[in-house]
């Protein structure tokens, strides 16, 4: 067996965590700087982080490859593989022609861009994001907005600043649920805690992203709609997760927000008219049609929140499990020990790949998409088309999100991760600040705020122990400032690329746009967890 070593350079915390920055560096140098291709990128900051295991950590070389096959074999499935059949369900519906009905279905309700960004990229995807998560959301609604008009680039970047409010209670609660049995602290406390930090953020995620996109007179000509999505997405999503638990909580306040958006597009019309640039203008209304052929054109998506929710539920889910294949993965599983600081106790690190085939969130998606074809009479010769269109689609985004996780698996594996969580750690009176930041730069690194929960869920405990600070506090603080850096993951990036067909320049564009966001809302969240900390303390849950 390895162990850990979270100081490899003379002992020193500080150049250590530079060298372990090294492969983080390089992805942000290569997207914002160069502005290489994210496929290659992600590449590239996998070799820089085998240099890195290898050459300063002194990762045996049998460990830092199955590290590397451990993250990739994780970014295909589950990943990639709910990505794909999201894809697969959108290419279908455009295929046989159902998807320009839908199109006309929503025009039929709002032809202002605006509107129709709020109703779908920030609360419908708000609901996919709490049904599924795993990257979905971007692709479902992405890829939505691109068949009714919108930009590759707009329909990708409103996509990925709306799924932030979401993502801490994300695929029915996971992320909650993990970062409590991870730190063994009361999961009703934790979630309730992180309601708190999330739900003042979520108030004002639609009018942000409605700025961001169109600027200040695009928002102020739809401020009242902005205003009552968010209030109805934060108002439910502090509701839920303080009394009733994490589980309902994205699915209630994204269904608020539905109902919202509904409501005020049946009851108000904005006075003027805006067009984000790019998007193909709506000069006249979408043709009529019959009830039937509207509620078949929204089958597809219909069947896949009913096959994603019934994938979700508890009794179902365990019966499907029963056919998991746990693999314990070779030259891996707890071959590598872990010691404090980073954990509470020295403890051999797992490495138990669970291979879910039939309850995976991927597989719900890949069932709606078989029951689509039933209903919508897809020939066979057009499901294949389909199916090759989409590979060819996805090839290079699947190359990104297995790279991008192994470099996370491999960072984990050889300390370099800890140490830079060690780094934050050391911040003293500063930490609720950078605990935050801890948290987003664990989702820029895994794609996932499950994942860097898992990662940083005890740190954040150990060092709260140690400086007098409230553990559910800086626990809850990870995974809300971790929803912040999921709009720059490479993942996120990829998937959203992929959904929209965006082209190699403008994977590059994107990252530079959402990086400024993701930024300054996780220096927000950070702002709100050192009040919560040092000035209302008694507003957020303890435990004794």
């Amino acid at each position: 067996m390895w162990q850990q070593h979270y100081s490899p350079l003379a002992g020193n915390l500080g150049f250590s965590a530079l060298a372990a920055a090294l492969p983080v560096f390089t992805l942000l140098y290569l997207l914002g700087v160069k502005r290489t291709a994210s496929w290659v990128a992600a590449l590239s900051g996998l070799g820089a982080a085998t240099v890195v295991a290898l050459a300063v950590y002194r990762m045996p070389f049998g460990l830092t490859v199955s590290s590397i096959l451990y993250g990739a074999a994780f970014g295909l499935f589950p990943i990639s593989w709910i990505v794909f059949w999201a894809i697969f369900l959108y290419r279908m519906s455009v295929e046989t022609g159902h998807f320009e009905v839908l199109k006309d279905s929503i025009g039929g309700l709002t032809q202002d861009r605006r509107l129709q960004a709020l109703l779908i990229a920030f609360a419908f995807g708000a609901f996919v994001e709490g049904a599924a998560g795993f990257g979905a959301p971007v692709a479902v609604a992405a890829a939505m907005l691109t068949g009714l008009g919108f930009s590759p680039f707009y329909s990708a970047g409103i996509c990925l600043l709306a799924n932030t409010a979401p993502v801490a209670f994300g695929s029915i609660g996971i992320p909650v649920i993990t970062l409590s049995g991870i730190t063994s602290l009361p999961l009703d406390k934790i979630s309730a805690a992180v309601g708190r930090i999330c739900a003042p953020i979520s108030l004002f995620v639609p009018a942000y992203l409605i700025g961001v996109m169109g600027g200040r007179r695009a928002l102020l000509g739809v401020l009242p709609a902005a205003a009552a999505c968010g209030i109805a997405f934060a108002g439910a999503q502090f509701y839920s997760s303080n009394y009733i638990g994490p589980e309902l909580t994205d699915i209630l306040a994204s269904l608020a927000a539905i109902g919202a958006c509904l409501l005020i597009t049946w009851m108000w019309k904005p006075k003027d008219h805006f067009q984000f640039d790019g998007a193909k203008a709506e000069s006249h209304l979408p043709p009529r049609h019959s009830g039937a052929a509207i509620a078949l054109a929204w089958a597809p998506y219909a069947l896949l929140v009913l096959c994603v929710l019934t994938w979700g539920k508890a009794d179902f889910k365990a019966f499907l499990n029963t056919f998991t294949i746990p693999v314990e993965w070779p030259w891996l599983h707890l071959q590598v020990i872990q010691s404090p600081p980073a954990t509470m106790k020295v403890a051999p690190y797992a490495a138990r790949y669970t291979f879910n085939w039939l309850s995976a969130s991927g597989t719900s998606c890949m069932i709606a998409c078989i029951l689509s074809a039933l209903v919508l009479r897809v020939p066979v010769r057009t499901l294949g088309v389909v199916f090759r269109t989409t590979c060819m689609q996805l090839f290079k985004p699947t190359v990104t999100v297995a790279s991008v996780l192994a470099l996370a698996f491999l960072m984990n594996y050889s300390g370099a991760t800890a140490t830079l969580g060690l780094a934050f750690a050391a911040t003293g009176v500063a930490f609720p600040f950078f605990s935050a930041l801890l948290g987003w730069l664990g989702v820029f690194l895994t794609g996932s705020d499950t994942s860097a929960n898992a990662l940083f869920g005890n740190l954040q405990v150990v060092t709260a122990n140690r400086l007098g600070l409230n553990p559910i506090l800086m626990a809850a603080s990870n995974s809300s400032g971790g929803v912040m850096g999921k709009m720059i993951s490479l993942q996120s990036i990829a998937v959203a690329a992929a959904a929209t067909g965006m082209s190699q320049e403008d994977e590059s564009r994107l990252f530079r746009f959402t990086l400024r966001h993701s930024v300054l809302l996780a220096s927000a969240i950070g702002l709100l967890v050192v009040i919560y900390a040092y000035v209302v303390p008694h507003w957020t849950p303890s435990h004794p």
